[in-house]
């Protein structure tokens, strides 16, 4: 059956395609000019939802590395706190082991307890440092001066223990801003599981010293080794009982209880104790106080000797765990930085990742879209001279 085509129908579809024709040879100059194959969603709506997700991941990526690089700056400032609050207990204990020495006049004491005290003041100034944003280094999540010397002479914390942290990855935190109470306020005294002491009232001259030697056999409890006699001897707990006695002590032997064991070199008189509580916390600042206090102490006669060198023995060892404290905080920091590193490593080859497949969506192939806009212009071009053609048919032209 023949198909009758009008002469309005013939203009109409001729019309069509040169205006499709026309918009295809506009949408790929727009595309060479703009250098994206992919301009509205209409272009191509499942590239163009890809590319929003895309550019909604690479926004999120890109927050990551501004919280990565707040949090390197202010772990930064933490680490140099945590390195000058090490500087100054390294002459500290410089100090401790100076003064333990016969040879020192009444003059050099008095020099290093003034040091001592400018010391405790520079560990104080970095205990209240401030990051670049005057925010306090180790206040926890409080915006009060984390650390106050009393009118008692003693140091407060006025912080408080909560940590500050900042989205570093899709489902990954970091934590930052040490807790000044944990870093400063909270060292384990004597070897971490007890203290040994002489008590003030002592007028012999024992000098006490004690180890671990079976941690699980370690009962916590306040004791009290005193000496009935200057060879006779027994260990009371704190409700009084005796757990442990003997005669016939010889200076330097051990007396072990409780799986630990202490010993008393010099010569104890009747009725001198000796403290051994178990470990509690103790601040740094107390413990620089006390071994000025020993320092400041005048030394007459050998029972001055001795209880000056109790006290030496216990400021060194406290001295030791605020060591091991600082460098586990510095460590703990260190750890942090470094697992910064990796995330923002990490992070850049996800950007590109990201990049790269936004580009591969989005971006034109200038030489594939410069050859089809000359193939669209030819068709174009040709459509357009056919269509001049066909309109100047006429019947007329034939009679």
């Amino acid at each position: 059956m023949l198909t009758r085509i009008s002469t309005s129908m013939m203009h109409g579809n001729a019309l069509s395609e040169m205006m499709r024709r026309q918009a295809d040879v506009s949408n790929t100059q727009a595309e060479v000019a703009s250098g994206l194959k992919v301009q509205k969603p209409s272009d191509d709506p499942v590239a163009a939802l890809k590319i929003m997700q895309l550019s909604q991941a690479k926004s999120a990526n890109t927050q990551y590395g501004s919280n990565i690089s707040a949090s390197t700056t202010r772990l930064d400032q933490e680490e140099q706190a945590l390195a000058d609050s090490e500087s100054i207990l390294q002459r500290v204990q410089q100090l401790a082991v100076q003064s333990n020495s016969s040879a020192l006049s009444s003059a050099d004491r008095q020099s290093i307890v003034t040091e001592l005290g400018s010391l405790n003041s520079q560990l104080l100034d970095v205990a209240n440092r401030k990051d670049s944003n005057g925010e306090y280094l180790f206040s926890g999540m409080s915006g009060t001066q984390p650390f106050v010397r009393n009118a008692i002479n003693s140091v407060s914390y006025a912080g408080d223990d909560a940590t500050r942290s900042l989205q570093i990855g899709d489902s990954q935190f970091i934590h930052y801003g040490s807790s000044g109470r944990q870093v400063f306020m909270s060292v384990p005294q004597g070897n971490g599981t007890f203290v040994a002491n002489a008590t003030t009232t002592n007028v012999g001259t024992g000098v006490i010293s004690g180890s671990v030697q079976n941690a699980s056999a370690w009962v916590p409890d306040d004791y009290k080794l005193t000496f009935t006699s200057a060879t006779d001897w027994q260990v009371t707990d704190s409700a009084s009982a005796v757990v442990t006695s003997g005669s016939g002590y010889v200076a330097g032997t051990a007396i072990a209880f409780n799986g630990m064991q202490v010993t008393v070199n010099g010569m104890p008189s009747a009725g001198d104790s000796f403290n051994i509580a178990r470990s509690r916390k103790e601040d740094i600042f107390t413990t620089i106080d006390s071994l000025v206090s020993a320092v400041s102490a005048q030394i007459n006669n050998p029972t001055d000797q001795a209880q000056f060198q109790n006290r030496i023995n216990s400021s060194l060892s406290q001295l030791n765990q605020v060591e091991t404290t600082l460098g586990n905080a510095r460590a703990g920091v260190g750890a942090s930085l470094s697992l910064l590193q990796d995330v923002e490593s990490t992070r850049q080859d996800s950007a590109s990742q990201i990049d790269s497949s936004v580009s591969s969506l989005r971006d034109s192939d200038y030489a594939e879209s410069v050859s089809r806009l000359t193939q669209q212009t030819t068709a174009l071009q040709a459509a357009q001279q056919s269509y001049m053609k066909i309109a100047q048919l006429s019947l007329f032209n034939y009679l």
